[in-house]
This record gives structure tokens, sequence and C-alpha cells, in this order.
């Protein structure tokens, strides 16, 4: 990416009449903004009839782009085919797992499976960017939009047939497959390839290892999509990168870790889900998610909004300065781009609703003054562009596993993972630190501190990693219902947490899902879940009224690995988290308030700087290592460099 920061947004010119495109522009440039996204929902004008192509219009979009130094993410427009494609192709569609085929009226209207679809989007992708791999505006390509937002599974026939072969792929055998999926069990033995079908509704459970390879399945055909798409453009466009906007930390249906190998740079939206308390801390998630999945290098936020969004049962829109607070922690979290959909609000369509840069009312409006402010304010701040983000923590997170989990056949349906991991994530925003996401089986060399909040499901090589990194002298937290089954989701045997008993020097020999709180000796409480447990070499910490173990800490080779066995509350939970990272010798990078957010970036040179964000109603001070005092207003923002 650029030495500047890309700021700017969706722009869909197709949306207006000619006329006013002089005038975004003029605005455009009046705001700051030096990027914009083109063409992500423009294939039914870019190719009104099949095979009939019109790029003329689209044309003078891109050379008022380059006249004016704007640069473009030129989207190829497959996310939403036009309504010939529907009328025309039937089984394409997608089908739902009741058997329902859904039909042409809002967007990602196709069967990720479906040849005929790779077909059409292939050759408009070609159109594209055969006609517009030199244009002086094009600075990335943006392929499709939000995959899997709407149709992450079909269940059709030709889905089926494509099922098939994945599992073909990966077991050498339909008798692999058996073992795999347990299917002595219920009488679901396979005799036959044909008849292994996706998880279609059926009168009780469906199997379990059949729905997490299913849902493996499904995430892997939109990747392939997204790769035969890529690949055209590199033969295509050498030299021009490639990207998708994944939705990491808000959408779990695809895996961001498959997906963001094959990207050159990792982008994403993000929402504010205005029900949470603190959605900032939600958004802090998100982003170090996405930094996360680009191994630490710089992202792009491709999408956020400058005000509310339009698909909330209540869409809040934002207080004054929470636009730039938001953009600001995404950019101190290693965003190199702040980008919003969208520019100009709708006038008409679904996403009428949805804020924009521009908003209905125009430009005496406070959004639009908060836009133009934040431009300038990024202009100024170039010199942030290429910097890192350096944590000590890192927070293992799974897609596998969170699908496997997901099944409805648990011992609680209230142990969720993905809240869980968020939980555990805000205890660390509220101390002041920043951590990393990592899947199980990455690099896990340079933490100091590995959290394992809610990892239900682990391979060997996994759990391997995480023993290894604490017997260099790593410490680790394991959250209860951890280590639990192998990639199949199958019981580790012997004793819970199977994966990880002489890791920790527990053994658990039975779960007691809660009703209500649990005391611990310690005198907090645990909720929603509580296990029977012994510590067959670990020390118990904490332990519960009747004195069976709730926290226990075992040396490992040169580390240590802690062991929870309930859900601790917020206030224990912190306790506990701020214990092992005093341990793991983690600090922040500056003493400040609770609900001010303190992050570092920084170059290899040795330049830093310090974003202190301030989301409370009360001016804060902020000390830095070195012993200087900041203050930041109420509600405001500072950037500290040096």
């Amino acid at each position: 990416m650029p030495d500047v920061i890309a700021y700017g947004g969706d722009w869909n010119p197709e949306q207006w009449p000619e006329e006013t495109w002089e005038q975004d522009v003029a605005l455009m440039r009046e705001a700051g903004v030096n990027r914009v996204s083109v063409g992500v929902f423009s294939w039914s004008l870019l190719e009104p009839a099949e095979g009939g192509f019109d790029f003329g219009w689209f044309d003078r979009v891109m050379d008022l782009l380059a006249d004016n130094g704007i640069a473009a993410n030129l989207a190829t427009p497959t996310a939403s085919p036009p309504p010939w494609f529907g009328d025309a192709y039937p089984e394409a569609l997608p089908v739902d797992s009741a058997g329902r085929r859904l039909h042409h009226g809002s967007r990602q209207g196709f069967c990720p499976s479906s040849p005929i679809y790779r077909e059409k989007a292939l050759r408009v992708t070609e159109q594209v960017a055969t006609r517009y791999r030199d244009h002086p505006a094009l600075a990335l390509w943006h392929v499709h939009n939000e995959y899997g937002c709407h149709n992450a599974r079909c269940y059709c026939d030709t889905s089926a047939a494509a099922f098939r072969a994945w599992l073909r792929s990966h077991y050498a055998s339909l008798e692999a497959l058996n073992d795999a999926w347990g299917t002595a069990f219920w009488s679901q033995h396979y005799g036959e390839w044909a008849q292994v079908l996706p998880p279609r509704d059926t009168p009780s459970f469906a199997n379990p290892g059949q729905q997490l390879d299913f849902r493996r399945f499904s995430s892997d055909a939109l990747v392939e999509l997204y790769i035969a798409e890529r690949d055209l453009l590199r033969e295509l466009a050498p030299g021009v990168p490639a990207t998708t906007n994944l939705m990491a930390g808000a959408h779990w249906d695809m895996d961001c870790w498959a997906f963001a190998a094959e990207l050159d740079v990792v982008s994403t939206d993000h929402y504010l889900i205005g029900a949470r308390a603190e959605p900032h801390i939600d958004l802090a998630f998100a982003a170090d998610y996405a930094r996360s999945l680009n191994g630490g290098r710089p992202w792009l936020l491709m999408e956020h909004s400058t005000s509310a969004v339009n698909w909330q049962p209540r869409n809040r829109a934002k207080a004054p300065g929470e636009l730039r607070r938001n953009s600001l922690a995404h950019l101190a979290r290693g965003a190199d781009g702040i980008m919003f959909f969208q520019w100009r609000a709708s006038r008409a369509g679904a996403e009428k609703w949805h804020s924009a840069m521009l908003p209905h009312a125009g430009v005496d409006t406070k959004v639009w003054r908060e836009v133009s402010a934040l431009g300038a304010e990024l202009a100024g701040l170039a010199e942030v562009a290429g910097s890192r983000v350096k944590a000590d923590v890192a927070i293992l997170i799974d897609h596998s596993s969170v699908w496997a989990q997901d099944h409805p056949a648990q011992p609680s349906s209230e142990l969720d993972p993905v809240e869980e991991a968020k939980r555990w994530h805000a205890a660390l925003w509220r101390a002041g630190i920043t951590c990393d996401l990592a899947h199980p089986e990455g690099d896990l060399t340079g933490y100091r501190l590995v959290l394992v909040p809610a990892l239900y499901l682990v391979s060997d090589s996994g759990a391997a990693n995480l023993e290894a990194f604490v017997r260099a002298g790593g410490v680790t937290l394991v959250g209860p219902y951890s280590g639990i089954v192998d990639e199949h989701d199958r019981v580790r045997l012997g004793g819970y947490p199977g994966a990880w008993r002489d890791l920790l020097g527990v053994t658990v020999e039975e779960f007691f899902p809660l009703d209500g709180p649990i005391r611990l000796a310690s005198g907090g409480s645990g909720s929603v879940w509580s296990e029977v447990a012994r510590a067959t070499s670990a020390k118990v910490l904490d332990t519960y009224a009747t004195g069976e173990p709730a926290w226990t800490r075992n040396a490992w080779g040169d580390g240590t690995a802690h062991y929870l066995t309930t859900r601790l509350g917020d206030d224990a939970l912190a306790e506990v988290i701020a214990a092992v990272c005093a341990e793991a010798e983690v600090r922040p990078p500056a003493t400040s308030p609770p609900g001010v957010e303190v992050v570092r970036r920084s170059h290899p040179d040795g330049r830093s700087h310090l974003f202190a964000i301030n989301h409370t109603a009360e001016d804060a001070v902020v000390t830095t290592a070195s012993g200087e005092s900041v203050t930041v207003a109420a509600g405001d923002a500072r950037v500290i460099t040096g």
C-alpha cells in the first residue's frame, strides 16, 4: 500500500444522473478523499443483456477519477448477478437446507458451486480486467464483495456433487469417512459415495462430522471462487494487487485464515452493533483480527459507517465525534486505509437508510463536517502508514472449532465460543493491552502469553503447538471446554480436556452446566459452566465452595499453563488475566484511566505513534512509558508521535 492513508468509500455513480458526477468528485477533493471503490454492484449495467457489454459510462467514471487524482479499488461486479442470470439459469440460484430455491431480487443470488455462475463471473471479470488493466486510476482489484454474506452454504444437487468431490479429496476412502463421522451411530453408515448428501433438514440432529465438513467445504468453495477471479486478474494485469473485503470478527461462515492466505493485502468491513454496551471494544476485536490475518502487516478498512446502518432492529446514529474515534481506532490497530460505505447516500434501494459520507441532507450536516475534518487529519497522519502494532499476547481462534461447537447437541448452548473470545479480548482492552489473534497451528514465537478462551476442537498439531510454546517459556491460560475433540469432532478419550490434560496437569471427569452463578473461594463467581476436575500435577489457585479446582497452574518445561474450569464473571476474569499478564511480563504501552484506549504503532527505525482515544465523557490523563503526561479531552483522541 502507498505511503498515505487511503481515505474514501464506495462510489456508486450509476445510482445517479451523470450531471452529479462532477459535483461528487469536486466534493471528494474537498473532503480529502484519495481512494474510492467502484463497480461493486454494476454487473447489470456493465452487461445489461447476456454477452452484451456497455462500458462507455464506466469509462467516463474511471477517467474522471484519474483526472482528479483519485485512485480506484476497481471491483469485479460478481457479488450481484443481474436479473437475466437468474432468469436464464434458475438451476444456478441457491437452495436452502429445506430444499427451497431462492430467487433473484437482492444480492449474492447464486450457488457458489455452480459452474454456470463461475463461467459468467469469469467472463465479466475478463472484460473488466482487459479494459482497465492499464488505466491510471487503477490501484487495487476489489474482487467480488463480502463473500458468503448471504449465500455461505447452498444445499442444491450441484453443491451435493461438489461436496462429495471435496470429501473424496480429503478422505482416502469411504470407510475413512465413515470412521471420521462416526456413522455407526444412528445407522448412518454409507455404502456408496452417492448416498452422501449435504446436511439438509432432517427429523433430528444432523451428524456433527457431516455438518462440520459441509461448513469447511462451503468455505473452501468461496475461497476457490476468489482464487479463480484473482488468478485471471493476475494473468491479465500482473503487478496489480488484489483483495476482497472480509468481515473479520463479525461473519463466521467462512474461514478467514484460509481466505487471508490468498489475499495480496487483507481488507475487511466493520459495522458497530448498536445492542452492544461498548461497541468500540467489539471494533477493537475486529481490527486486531484483521491485522492478525495480514500477518501483522497494515491492512485496509474497506467499509465502515459514518453513522447509522440500515439492517439492525434499531439503527443508532453515531454521536458527535464517534465517527472520528471509530476511524482512529482502526488506524491505531494497523489499518492503512479508512473507507466507508458509501460516498453518497442512496435515494432508493434496500440501503437507502444506510449513512454515507455525503448524507441525504447534503453538506450542511454534522456528518459532512466530520468527514471533511477526518480527511484533513488523515492527510496529516501520512507518516503512520506502513508502521506496525507489536503484540505480546495472542488469542487462539479457529473457525472449525466455532463450527463444531455450533452443533445443537452440546452440553450447553450458552457457552458461545465467539462471545467468550471477545470477552477475554475485552478484558485485555480494559487493561490497556493490545493482542493479536492466532490460528492454533500458527507461529506462536514472539508472544509472551497465549490465551485459549474457547477452543473446543483442536488438531493434534494445534495441541502440540501450544505445548511447544509453553515448553519454550511461554505462559498460557486455557478456558473451559477446550481441547475436547479432534479435527473430526470426535471426543478425545481418557478425561477432559483431552488434548491438554498433561500440559494443564488436570483431569476433568464430568461437565456440570449451570443455571445460575457459582461462588468461588476467592470471592469471585462463575456462571454457565463448571467441571468436576482433579489436579494431577497442577497447583490449585482457586476452588468452588465444594473444594473442586476452579483455577489451576501447572509448570511445563520452562513455562506455565493455567486452566479455568468455569466461565468466570467479568471482574474475576479480569483478575486472572491480570495475574497471567504479570507472570508473562506483559505490560500496556501507557497508563490510562478506564475507557481510554491506548495503542502504539511503530516503524522499524524506532519512530512510533501512540494513539490515545478517550471513549468517556470526562477528560483523562495518559502517562506514557517515558513518564510524559498527556491530557485527552472527553470524547477526543490524540496521536503522539515520537
